[in-house]
């Protein structure tokens, strides 16, 4: 079935995109606003896009023209924390995903620790095993909207703390102890399942 974008109701194209285009890692950004509180919130439109230097993406909906705390506080000083997010904090990061007022400290409200970053003022999630320090670059408001649209924000990554229990010989990553999950369609998450190898030709 073909599915013209001017013909097709924004949910229904939302269902299509998010049904198809998995399974997505989550990027769980945390930001600080100016009067110092914590924000802490999941988004899946989220990716590493250049290793040479190291920038990651991530694209936050601004539903009803409105901006997230998110994207205001990167707006506002240009900085944001990667967590990246695994089967033993899948729960905290689900608590963060809900809306609420912005003076709410999304790190108490979901039970997870807050420990200073080396080199910008948003805090880390320890009890995440990866983090990116990241400075934004570049930022662009999606166009032609009906309502609101999105900004993606791509980011510098200063500095990466990766867990010492995930990691192995020649900086490769050990994905029985990493346990990452990804975002399905709907409510639907995933773990890693049967992994197979493809040697490039």
């Amino acid at each position: 079935m073909q599915f013209d974008i001017k013909d097709t109701e924004s949910s229904a194209l939302y269902k299509l995109l998010t049904g198809t285009v998995i399974p997505r890692p989550i990027g769980w950004i945390s930001t600080i606003d100016t009067n110092g509180i914590n924000n802490l919130a999941p988004f899946s439109f989220f990716n590493v896009v250049s290793e040479d230097p190291p920038h990651v993406m991530f694209s936050t909906v601004r539903t009803g023209n409105k901006n997230k705390d998110t994207l205001n506080n990167i707006l506002e000083n240009k900085q944001f924390v990667v967590n990246l997010v695994t089967e033993e904090v899948v729960e905290q990061m689900n608590t963060t995903s809900q809306s609420v007022a912005s003076d709410v400290d999304e790190f108490e409200l979901a039970g997870v620790t807050p420990i200073d970053a080396i080199y910008i003022k948003p805090k880390r999630v320890k009890e995440s095993l990866v983090h990116f320090e990241c400075e934004m670059v570049h930022h662009y408001f999606i166009e032609k909207h009906q309502n609101g649209g999105a900004c993606i924000i791509i980011g510098r990554i200063i500095t990466m703390h990766i867990d010492d229990s995930i990691l192995m010989d020649n900086h490769r990553i050990n994905l029985e102890t990493y346990k990452p999950v990804a975002r399905l369609a709907g409510s639907n998450y995933s773990k890693l399942g049967e992994i197979f190898a493809i040697k490039r030709q």
